[in-house]
């Protein structure tokens, strides 16, 4: 059962004090004062305080009377609160909650219920565009680490009494503000109830990594099938669009990355740059990208298993085969070259900008040109995976780009030792991944290819300009 506050503010003191640790914690605050003859306390946390805001307050309190105090509290807050969001709150769990969150909590001796004040001004960065999602054409802002922020982001755009933006909280200890946005005429209610009950119904301490803790809680997912559940974006204008088309998006406080669901593979792989541009040009990228991500899975065990089988490779087709001789085994280049390229990618994500470009330097000289005339690696092998970390950032979405990356790497290793049938096996295991996988709510990973839906279908690979419809506007 809940605990209510007592009409004796020295009670509630004693109690807000004993529980916030008033005295050793330097940035929670409180003061005591008078306001028309009554003892009226204020709770607060440095830094999130708006002090214009509570400025406006106490030139309202400091003029108040003993004979203009009223008896209750939702006269109070009528008369004399006439700036920000106030909430009358009776529960001290509540209570605590809210002045942790950064709300200002005024608590009046007699009253039997506390006065939340959110006039609180967050710590943020701006709205740039994030550095993963950028695009040619289109919106220039992103997400922050601020929720409130992020939903004022999608209010923006979508303009609809409908557009709902439900607030849960997450962990015992960290009470991490979780936001469902969705729009109430469109979305699946039965999926909504769904979720929402999950993530009621986590027991966590805490989302340490935000978004990624949530995820992890939400799906106990295999930890052997790669591929990603859920569609992460930084852009408002992706969330918002999928928003419209009956998507649940689920904000976590402090992410910048809204997290989508539910997602299928052809959903995880479109970016907004699909969209941007006319139809044909739309089309072209999308298409594009769907070949160059099939290609990148397939040209490095394809050559390999042609190398192992020369007698395969038909005349014409004789250049691709190995002019220089071999030091190495080729299975063995393909895996180095694979952590390499990771091994680089982490050295360019912890180098400093001012050594960004020693550090490429490096790359070229070392790792390319001598790697390759040292004899430790062939030239053709350094070309193909060079193509297929290329075709990786192609890929938007930065988990099923790793997914693919594992397959391949599983394809390479099975094909070396088992020839013609471990390439056939791979593939199957990479078809069975995906296949078998599902969504978070219990759909095809594949649709609208399994179960077909031709329309749909179509509309994944060649964008055309169809009316608008109630079910979304993207195409």
């Amino acid at each position: 059962m809940n605990e209510k506050i007592s009409s004796e503010l020295q009670l509630n003191i004693n109690r807000l004090n004993q529980t916030l640790f008033i005295g050793k914690n330097f940035d929670l605050k409180h003061r005591t004062f008078y306001v028309g003859g009554k003892e009226l306390c204020l709770y607060y946390i440095d830094g999130f305080l708006d002090d214009h805001t509570m400025e406006r307050f106490m030139e309202v309190f400091i003029r108040i009377k003993p004979e203009d105090m009223p008896n209750t509290p939702h006269e109070f807050s009528k008369r004399f609160l006439p700036y920000g969001s106030v909430l009358l709150l009776d529960d001290y769990d509540q209570i605590i909650r809210g002045i942790l969150s950064g709300i200002a909590c005024i608590l009046v001796d007699g009253y039997e219920q506390a006065f939340m004040i959110d006039c609180r001004h967050y710590p943020m960065r701006g709205v740039e565009e994030p550095e993963k999602d950028r695009v040619l054409r289109g919106s220039r802002d992103g997400f922050v680490e601020t929720l409130v922020c992020n939903t004022a982001l999608i209010r923006r755009r979508i303009r609809s009494p409908e557009l709902i933006m439900e607030m849960l909280y997450v962990g015992k200890s960290s009470q991490t503000n979780v936001v469902l946005s969705y729009l109430d005429s469109r979305v699946d209610h039965e999926f909504l109830d769904k979720l929402r009950k999950r993530i009621q119904d986590i027991e966590v301490d805490s989302l340490t990594m935000n978004s990624q803790s949530l995820a992890e809680c939400l799906y106990q997912y295999s930890w052997y099938n790669p591929f990603p559940k859920y569609k992460f974006s930084e852009r408002p204008d992706t969330a918002a669009a999928c928003i419209l088309e009956g998507n649940v998006v689920i904000m976590v406080d402090n992410s910048p990355s809204a997290m989508i669901t539910p997602s299928s593979v052809f959903d995880i792989i479109e970016e907004a740059d699909d969209y941007y541009f006319p139809p044909v040009t739309g089309s072209y990228l999308r298409l594009t990208k769907f070949i160059v991500n099939f290609v990148s899975m397939a040209l490095t065990p394809v050559w390999l298993l042609l190398m192992q089988n020369s007698v395969l490779v038909p005349q014409w087709l004789h250049f691709i085969m190995i002019q220089e001789t071999v030091n190495v085994p080729l299975i063995y280049q393909f895996l180095i070259l694979e952590l390499a390229i990771d091994g680089l990618h982490l050295a360019a994500v912890n180098t400093p900008s001012m050594l960004s470009t020693p550090l490429s330097v490096m790359a070229a000289l070392v790792v390319g040109d001598l790697s390759v005339s040292s004899g430790w690696f062939n030239s053709e092998v350094m070309l193909y995976m060079a193509f297929v970390a290329i075709a990786n950032y192609s890929q938007p979405n930065f988990e099923l780009a790793y997914a693919f990356k594992f397959m391949r790497m599983i394809t390479l290793i099975l094909t070396a030792i088992f020839n013609v049938w471990g390439f056939v096996l791979g593939w199957i295991i990479t078809i069975a991944a995906i296949v078998f996988n599902k969504t978070i709510a219990g759909k095809s990973y594949l649709y609208p290819l399994i179960p077909f839906n031709a329309t749909q279908f179509l509309k994944r690979f060649v964008r055309v300009r169809l009316p608008h419809n109630d079910k979304g506007v993207k195409q």
